[in-house]
């Protein structure tokens, strides 16, 4: 029998928001903050920003340090932690100042972006998966791109491959989760006027809605993919570009 939970309701949900700190992190944990959920919030660094967040939303229940490259920093965040119910990850790198046809071009910076946003969702993946499966419930939310659609348009190589990766995993571990109603999709935002993106040339003109995103559209697709309105989703990639890319 269906659950007949409103669909747009956490109460009762404990989320983790990776990438808090960010824009589109932080605008996820106000709004899942403002549905009831129950929060554990996390970011490379605690900024004294993120702590004021966290002071000021209802439902904070940690707020932690984890460098998403270090798998025990991962594992023993969620130990630490009761049942965590859903994934938001937002967490990632997008360096701009990479030249990759440089002469001393070195694959430091390849191997860096690679690690933040392919392996770190891989990590929180392995410590999150086998609890939801043994609870047959889990909602997990990853933040792709447009560029691993397309390839993007200033970023490099690095960026567009990573977040390539990410749709990969998306579609990988849903093929895994959903047959125990563990649901795994993902968002491919377009340009969003963050700080990743600013200062970097994107002008709101050449968009089809002349504007930018912002950084609560995003939030709004990874908050609905954990909500129980996204029972029937799995292994899907929303496009959330303002009609840059149309498939």
């Amino acid at each position: 029998m269906r659950d007949h939970t409103p669909p747009h309701t956490l109460a009762g949900t404990r989320v983790l928001i990776t990438g808090a700190a960010g824009g589109i992190g932080s605008a996820a944990a106000r709004l899942c903050s403002g549905l009831g959920a129950q929060l554990i919030l996390t970011d490379l660094h605690i900024t004294p920003e993120l702590s004021q967040l966290a002071s000021t939303l209802p439902g904070v229940h940690a707020l932690q340090a984890c460098d998403v490259t270090q798998r025990s920093d991962v594992e023993s965040l969620v130990q630490a932690q009761p049942e965590i119910h859903a994934l938001i990850d937002t967490a990632g790198i997008c360096p701009y100042d990479d030249d990759w046809l440089a002469p001393d071009w070195n694959e430091a910076a390849f191997q860096k972006v690679m690690q933040v946003n392919v392996l770190g969702p891989l990590n929180w993946a392995r410590a999150l998966l086998p609890g939801m499966i043994d609870r047959q419930y889990g909602r997990m939310a990853f933040c792709g791109s447009v560029a691993g659609w397309m390839g993007g348009v200033r970023a490099g190589p690095h960026y567009a491959a990573s977040k390539g990766g990410v749709h990969a995993l998306v579609r990988w571990l849903a093929q895994r989760g959903t047959p125990h109603n563990v649901m795994v999709n993902g968002v491919a935002p377009g340009v969003i006027d963050t700080g990743m993106t600013a200062g970097h040339g994107y002008q709101p003109q050449t968009q089809p809605l002349k504007r930018l995103g912002q950084a609560d559209e995003i939030a709004h697709v990874l908050t609905f993919l954990i909500s129980p309105g996204a029972s029937f989703l799995a292994g899907a990639m929303v496009d959330a570009n303002g009609g840059i890319l149309m498939r």
